[in-house]
């Protein structure tokens, strides 16, 4: 019996190995600054990013290969920029993380505060949270971003002509009107002003501040502007400011009134002013400021009531950033196919070596 499980191991140690060293072959070798290799490995890993990004989705030994491509056409061109002298700061590579982790929060924070967040939130170290979400540790994920950076930064540079002049014009601008005009609907709107009190630990004395202010502001004793400029006091124990409410289910959820009650409010006139609400969390009220009337709006309308942009320009910076990313993509294609000759890289594994390599 012994021998059995001793033979046992042997041949489980023994695949293990050949697995191990099948990773670590190479499929491809970028030289075109210095000599790297892609293994079959680095390829699982990304192939391993990608299903989680797309929620588990199996990929075929065909988009395998696409993905490959695509860590080759990387390495060309981060190989091209270093022999150009293209290089970012690492202030400028840090101040791009921090873009992409205040993305996924939708507002601005800092590395600290998203690792508060992440710890709080998912109960996880950002190596852990990053591993889960993209299958890279914090330091390989921003190691990836710098990198994508200097790529965009030699592509830049190589196809600056193609980028440039790309505006859209104005028959574009109006056209996109004329066949998204049902889109551009202002609907009811009300401009109000709402005073929130957080309960915190003590919602007696949160009650007694939120009830101060309500009379004050009700008596006129102190403006809308005034409180705002109060608030900004570190001990001011509240927040105050103006927020567009739009006629419809949503608006009602977020004011924490049903529907019929936010009906009733839209037919308010300008200064009626709430009663003083109580939430599980705080003490809030609000007074209406403005009301809009729903409309079809016009290129030269405002977007959004109080703002400076109107239709025409928001139709403009949409239509510059969809032809900026289309030329963008046109000009990486174009330097990844100038980059992609014999004496800059060389495939390793081909045909059926290499489909039999993707078929796991």
């Amino acid at each position: 019996m012994k021998k059995i499980v001793g033979i046992l191991c042997t041949i489980l140690c023994t695949v293990a190995i050949a697995t191990a060293q099948s990773d670590l072959q190479p499929l491809t070798t970028v030289k075109l600054n210095k000599t790297e290799s892609i293994t079959l490995k680095q390829l699982k890993a990304r192939v391993e990013v990608y299903q989680k990004q797309s929620g588990g989705a199996t990929f075929t030994v065909a988009q395998k290969k696409e993905i490959l491509d695509s860590m080759i056409d990387e390495k060309l061109v981060v190989q091209a920029a270093a022999k150009a002298g293209v290089s970012i700061t690492d202030s400028d590579a840090n101040e791009y993380f921090l873009n992409s982790i205040s993305s996924q929060v939708g507002q601005a924070v800092t590395e600290q505060q998203f690792t508060a967040i992440v710890k709080e939130q998912m109960n996880m170290s950002l190596d852990d949270f990053f591993k889960a979400q993209v299958g890279m540790s914090l330091a390989e994920y921003k190691a990836y971003l710098k990198n994508q950076l200097i790529a965009q930064q030699y592509v830049l540079s190589q196809k600056r002509s193609m980028l440039e002049n790309i505006a859209p014009t104005d028959a574009e601008v109006r056209a996109f009107y004329e066949m998204n005009k049902s889109s551009f609907v202002q609907n009811d709107i009300l401009k109000i002003f709402l005073v929130v009190v957080p309960k915190n630990s003590n919602s007696d004395a949160a009650k007694t501040k939120a009830t101060s202010l309500y009379n004050d502001l009700k008596e006129k004793k102190v403006t809308a502007n005034e409180l705002k400029v109060k608030m900004a006091a570190p001990d001011s124990g509240y927040q105050a400011g103006e927020m567009y409410v739009s006629k419809g289910a949503t608006a009602a959820q977020q004011l924490g009134i049903d529907y019929n009650a936010l009906l009733a409010l839209f037919e308010r006139e300008i200064g009626f002013s709430s009663d003083l609400n109580e939430t599980d969390t705080d003490y809030q009220f609000y007074t209406i400021r403005e009301k809009y009337n729903a409309k079809m709006l016009a290129l030269s309308d405002v977007v959004q009531p109080d703002t400076t942009v109107t239709v025409y320009e928001y139709i403009k910076n949409q239509l510059a950033q969809q032809k900026q990313t289309t030329v963008f993509a046109q000009a990486v294609e174009a330097v990844t196919a100038e980059l992609r000759t014999p004496e800059n890289f060389q495939m390793v594994k081909t045909g059926e070596a290499l489909n039999k390599l993707l078929n796991w």
